[in-house]
């Protein structure tokens, strides 16, 4: 299973904090966006991942990930020069794709909830063709909607539609077979100018081979590509920090108990931060002495949810 974050596009709705910057390496509270839907991937146990960014942020991010050798994982990039919808992620990684099924999750996307990462795991072990993951919105008609049988079975599919069939909201988290690049080929551009992922979805739901994973009351899904959306997603992610003592998408925690990276390394990391809250809890990971009790309270952990109760 390869691993692709789309981090692209101008990020307008962010402007002026934008203008300089790519909105996927602004701060969520205490770290920059793009670790959250990559801790997802990580989670997922996919460790094989393309970012997909501008001509202009590429090197940001380099400097930032750099090859992802420090967190057990392999990371590439490849530039988007024109945000011409999330199907071009599928062509342009046409090469790293191969024949590979491939999981896509959206920059702006942050996922929590206790039991996601079992959730997410079962999806990829489960996978066939194509998986979505929906979401209830008391606003849906500002997003792509699916509409589904009593047993779960996706039977229609809309892109903001007037009147939805349904309240579920489909995220920006996807796994697709490697014909999703084919299916992107082929695609129709939309009146505004861009590939919709609504199309390439419809396309495997032509031949029933569409399956959806439905996100319950307990998780909390956030798109944080507005000001107002960011801010929900920072105090969201503070509040929850403090309240439980975990951090939410600590890549180097994730890297650590997964065995990607050392109690050498982990301490190296910490140290060179250890002015901030962030390198401290590293240092205090690497310095904890008693591992069951660390394992009974990462049961309380949904988001890094190595071991979660059922």
């Amino acid at each position: 299973m390869k691993g692709i974050i789309l981090a692209g596009g101008s990020g307008s709705r962010l402007s002026p904090s934008t203008d300089s910057i790519s909105k996927h390496l602004l701060a969520v509270y205490d770290k920059p966006m793009i670790y959250y839907p990559l801790s997802v991937l990580m989670l997922g146990g996919i460790t094989d991942i393309m970012i997909i960014t501008t001509p202009e942020d590429k090197p940001r991010f380099k400097d930032l990930l750099g090859d992802g050798s420090s967190l057990g994982i392999n990371l590439n990039y490849l530039e988007q020069s024109d945000p011409n919808g999330i199907p071009e992620a599928f062509i342009l990684a046409e090469d790293f794709i191969g024949k590979d099924d491939v999981t896509l999750i959206l920059g702006d996307n942050i996922f929590y909830g206790q039991g996601f990462t079992t959730l997410f795991r079962k999806a990829l072990e489960n996978h066939r063709n194509a998986t979505i993951f929906g979401y209830r919105v008391k606003d849906a008609h500002r997003f792509g909607v699916a509409e589904f049988d009593h047993n779960q079975k996706v039977i229609s599919l809309e892109e903001k539609p007037e009147q939805p069939k349904s309240d579920f909201a489909v995220t920006g988290l996807y796994i697709y077979d490697y014909r999703a690049v084919q299916i992107a080929k082929q695609l129709p551009y939309s009146a505004r100018g861009e590939l919709e992922i609504t199309d390439l979805n419809k396309e495997y739901l032509k031949g029933s081979q569409l399956d959806v994973q439905l996100l319950g009351r307990g998780f909390a899904w956030m798109d944080a590509g507005t000001h107002e959306s960011l801010f929900e997603a920072s105090e969201f992610v503070k509040i929850t920090q403090q309240r439980q003592g975990f951090k939410i998408a600590c890549l180097e925690e994730i890297a650590y108990y997964m065995g990607y990276m050392s109690q050498k390394a982990l301490k190296e990391k910490g140290r060179a931060m250890e002015k901030t809250d962030y390198g401290k809890y590293l240092l205090e990971i690497a310095d904890r002495k008693h591992t069951e009790q660390y394992w009974e309270s990462i049961d309380r952990n949904p988001m890094l949810g190595l071991v979660e109760n059922e």
